[in-house]
């Protein structure tokens, strides 16, 4: 069959869920479906069984897909670590610091590799979706471009592009973005979507044939809002700028939203149980006095992390709830936090330095340029987990001595106070199990009763699969990935 790519008019519009949408569509049609996204920015990340690193949302749409994740399926990762620097990912590996200065030099030389992964794709399946990053409408970024048009038209894909209906100014959005970019960029786009509609989409009818008659496009259908997307995993910390994570519970654990987090999704599995309130601390707020569990999360610049945590006063906040005798959880960067000194001796996070950290562990760390990717199972607490590593840095101390994960192949994980009340590993996913997460949540008071978590992402991403069949003209839509460019 062919290709079709999915880009939006700004970040954020639901081209990451829209692509997951299709892909299980498209499997549910007994098609072998392929996700695909050039270049990716974002720290929440994941691992692929041969070890390498990928964007989550790709990760989500491979499982759409019913499919392994693969390093093709994103073989350009950037993993902000400051303001103006991310760590550069290819094919799933390290591959250095890109500054925002050299960004456009650097990312021209990676379009053979894109390329080559795509390729590599289309020969396995049926159709390959692709999703964009951010809007081919930022001309500013077009030269040397491989996330949007830069890849559509070195690839030969034709482009659907998505309008954020929710954000108002949808018409002008689209049929502007028509008008700003350069003609040869607006040729390879075949038609809109109109996404996040409340209400009933016929009262968007004239709207819908304005945006048509305007732009020259044709439009391939209104997706209604779908509450199911609250249940993938978020792409980035996008996310948590505009909501809340609550659920309707009495127990509440606390979550600092520390600069450059990175796989907060670790915590989503914590929404599925009723006797839970999740609350993602932000800037300027404190952290709840009466909540029974704080977890510190993952940092992608674990120094900067530290040092923002601080300046929030949430040092503070955490001492307090230590000696009330509530219980603390590092995970990952929020691992290396919690013990006392945290060491760059190579500069991998920026200038080589030396911090104090909490001094809630008794361990060292020191980062390291070498990444630890690989999936890892075992047992925490007394239950079984399945999950992932995904760090730069050894910490060691007489903590550790009391692990917090005994991994199948004879390894152990992280560190544990002497009384027991804050621990620390470098696992990611250990909340996904249901039975892992009993285990923790039994800790503090709550019966878990939730589901396992990847079942209730399967089951939602059925749930927006048939949400699109009822909404878009899927069959318009394969044939058009039919016109892409050969293999």
């Amino acid at each position: 069959m062919g290709a079709l790519m999915l880009q939006g008019t700004g970040s954020d519009v639901g081209k990451s869920v829209l692509v997951a949408g299709l892909c299980r569509a498209f499997a549910n049609r007994g098609l072998a479906v392929r996700p695909f996204k050039p270049q990716n920015m974002s720290n929440n990340a994941a691992v692929t069984a041969a070890g390498g690193e990928i964007g989550r949302a790709q990760a989500t749409q491979a499982m759409a897909a019913r499919v392994e994740p693969h390093v093709d399926m994103n073989p350009v990762l950037l993993k902000p670590q400051g303001d103006r620097t991310s760590q550069l990912v290819v094919l799933g590996q390290v591959r250095g610091t890109l500054a925002a200065a050299n960004w456009r030099e650097g990312r021209a030389g990676l379009l053979t590799e894109v390329l080559g992964s795509y390729r590599r794709l289309r020969r396995a399946a049926d159709i390959v979706v692709v999703e964009g990053a951010g809007s081919p409408a930022e001309i500013n970024l077009r030269s040397a471009d491989i996330a949007n048009m830069g890849f559509a038209r070195a690839a030969g894909v034709p482009v659907v592009l998505i309008g954020d209906i929710d954000r108002g100014g949808v018409i002008a959005s689209l049929v502007g973005t028509r008008a700003v970019i350069d003609p040869a960029d607006a040729a390879m786009i075949h038609g809109f979507l109109v996404n996040k509609f409340r209400g009933d989409p016929a009262l968007f009818a004239d709207g819908y044939q304005a945006i048509a008659a305007r732009s020259g496009w044709r439009g391939y259908g209104v997706v209604p809002w779908m509450p199911e997307a609250a249940r993938l995993p978020s792409e980035d910390a996008v996310a948590l700028e505009r909501r809340v994570l609550r659920g309707d519970g009495r127990v509440v654990i606390a979550c600092p939203v520390t600069a450059r987090i990175s796989n907060f999704d670790d915590l989503d599995p914590l929404k599925l149980e009723p006797g839970v309130e999740l609350v993602m601390v932000r800037p300027g707020e404190v952290i709840p006095a009466d909540a029974a569990l704080i977890v510190l999360p993952g940092s992608k610049a674990t120094i900067a992390g530290l040092a923002f945590l601080r300046a929030q006063g949430w040092d503070i906040d955490i001492a307090a709830h230590r000696r009330r005798g509530r219980p603390v959880l590092g995970l990952c960067g929020g691992y290396q936090m919690l013990g006392r000194t945290i060491a760059d001796p190579h500069g991998v996070e920026g200038a080589a330095s030396s911090v104090a950290g909490l001094g809630l562990l008794d361990v060292d760390t020191v980062l390291t340029g070498d990444k630890t990717l690989t999936h890892v199972a075992g047992t925490a607490i007394g239950a079984s987990f399945d999950g992932y590593e995904m760090h730069m840095g050894v910490t060691t101390g007489p903590d550790a001595d009391r692990p917090v994960a005994h991994f199948d192949d004879g390894r152990i994980d992280g560190a544990t106070s002497p009384d027991g009340i804050v621990s620390g590993s470098y696992v990611h996913g250990l909340f996904a199990d249901a039975r892992q997460r009993r285990a923790w949540l039994s800790r503090i008071g709550v019966e878990g009763s939730g589901p396992d978590h990847r079942a209730s992402i399967d089951a939602a991403l059925d749930m927006i699969a048939d949400h699109l069949e009822r909404h878009v003209d899927i069959d318009g839509l394969l044939a058009l990935s039919e016109t892409a460019e050969g293999k």
